[in-house]
């Protein structure tokens, strides 16, 4: 009998730091969880600041090659004859 209290005990503690090592990974995948969120909610942030700053750059080319730079001349002329086309089609619809 003292044999089968003795696996009994040993399987109960073993239950039990099963029970422990369960509720210490399910509080770690919480946190990892929390921590997934967060770094994707910065790494929104980053790509929206990214995306501006294209922008930015894009219009600092364009504006840059109205002002006589050479450096972006066909990227000008590309982009206004674009806009002319555009315009063009607005106008067909206006007056049709």
């Amino acid at each position: 009998m003292s044999d089968l209290s003795k696996v009994v005990d040993s399987l109960e503690d073993r239950v039990s730091k099963l029970i422990q090592n369960y509720d210490n990974l399910k509080l770690t995948k919480l946190k990892l969880e929390e921590e997934v969120a967060v770094l994707k909610s910065q790494q929104q942030q980053i790509n929206k600041e990214v995306d501006d700053w294209r922008d930015k750059c894009s219009s600092l080319k364009l504006a840059n090659s109205m002002l006589g730079s050479d450096q972006h001349k066909r990227e000008t002329k590309l982009k206004i004859n674009a806009l002319v086309r555009e315009i063009d089609k607005c106008i067909t619809h206006l007056t049709e």
